[in-house]
């Protein structure tokens, strides 16, 4: 009876795939089995495409593109912005941050009515506040959330100007065209923060002098305090306000030594570039995708294969192939695998690929246009909604 009664709520909290997915038209996407994907799109610069591919029991790669007004005024700038959410520890961070950092950048950029290095620190800054205020309020019920979190990778293209912004170990790559030779080079714009990567060790080991274990290597795998690869994140508040760093945690992500400061940062290294006549192309991916590609192989794919075939989706698609090869596996086999266990193959994989139209790009002028909104998935889940039991890309 208790068992019925289980799955009797479970199917009222799953939400039908043909309820936030078209599968007839690329409007809202579209559905392959573990794949959705959106492969022709336009945006003020130029067209986009976005593929996302689940690996976990619930997805927890968020994603946007979202082009029109970046302010709240009509008046204010226009252009374009992308955000790839990579969450760990479960999906609740990275939907937060989907719903809820846009909107502050809006608000920000209507306050100084300008797109700025300045307003999108303040937006990073009002969600990770946000997000740890969420904690807070849901702490005696649900006290887990505290060590959810995610990475958080934002493009901002407006008048000209591309703004790269970034905590954790999502990546931009820029596809430049060499005139003299017309090859393709993969250009990286993010800084990441993974403490695989020596120099972010490095840093940690500066911002806490007295803490010969703030980086420990783990299962042959380096780690902050022997629990988490990124050193920069929105959310994991356990590693940032010790208050919520004792029980009821679970014991694992409780540290024996008291800590007075943040473990974690949320600021995000923040890039600006002109962009330049022979810039072709941006590819904005979680790094499921970089696991298993190159910057180079990733850019010489979405240059060598017709756009109107969708480059994000030929990117996963390019991905799981060498996910499959890694596992002496057919590709054809891999797909059969269903959610859950296929995390022990490869993670979950968002890419966002957007081509950039010289001619629309020009800093000559505004560019007006129509506004568009559109998430990796098609899923559009309302603020304060109970997260799913079962992922929107069930098929």
């Amino acid at each position: 009876m208790l068992s019925k009664m289980k799955d009797f709520l479970s199917a009222c909290w799953r939400p039908s795939s043909d309820q936030y997915v078209h599968k007839g038209s690329d409007v809202s996407g579209r559905q392959e089995g573990l794949l959705w994907y959106k492969d022709a799109g336009q945006h003020l610069a130029g067209e986009f495409s976005m593929a996302v591919v689940q690996a976990n029991n619930l997805l927890e790669d968020q994603s946007q593109i979202e082009t029109g007004p970046l302010s709240l005024l009509e008046t204010g700038p226009h252009g374009t912005f992308i955000g790839v959410y990579d969450g760990h520890g479960g999906p609740e961070t990275s939907r937060y941050i989907c719903d809820n950092l846009f909107q502050h950048l809006k608000r920000f950029t209507s306050e100084q009515q300008s797109m700025s290095v300045d307003v999108i620190q303040k937006a990073y800054q009002a969600t990770e506040e946000g997000f740890v205020s969420l904690v807070s309020k849901r702490w005696p019920i649900n006290p887990q959330i505290a060590v959810v979190g995610s990475c958080c990778l934002v493009g901002v293209i407006c008048s000209g100007t591309l703004y790269i912004a970034n905590l954790g170990d999502s990546r931009a790559v820029l596809g430049r065209a060499v005139r003299a030779t017309g090859e393709v080079l993969a250009i990286q714009l993010s800084s990441e923060h993974n403490v695989s990567i020596e120099s972010v060790r490095q840093e940690m080991h500066s911002l806490h002098p007295d803490d010969s274990q703030i980086v420990v290597l783990k299962h042959n795998v380096w780690r902050v305090k022997g629990l988490i690869q990124v050193s920069r994140s929105i959310g994991d508040v356990y590693l940032k306000r010790a208050e919520f760093n004792k029980e009821p945690l679970y014991a694992k992500f409780r540290l024996r030594e008291p800590f007075s400061r943040p473990i974690l940062s949320s600021e995000p290294s923040i890039s600006v570039h002109e962009l330049q006549q022979h810039d072709q192309f941006l590819i904005f991916a979680s790094d499921g995708l970089w696991e298993h590609l190159s910057n180079q192989d990733a850019v010489n794919i979405v240059q060598n294969h017709p756009r109107s075939q969708g480059s994000a989706r030929r990117l996963v698609k390019a991905a799981l192939h060498e996910a499959a090869k890694k596992r002496e596996m057919r590709y054809s086999d891999l797909k059969k695998i269903d959610r859950g266990v296929r995390r022990h193959f490869h993670d979950d994989i968002t890419v966002v690929v957007v081509f950039l139209d010289s001619n629309l790009v020009s800093r000559d002028g505004p560019v007006r246009g129509p506004s568009l909104s559109v998430r990796g998935g098609g899923v559009n889940l309302r603020a304060k909604t109970l997260a799913p039991c079962a992922t929107p890309l069930e098929t």
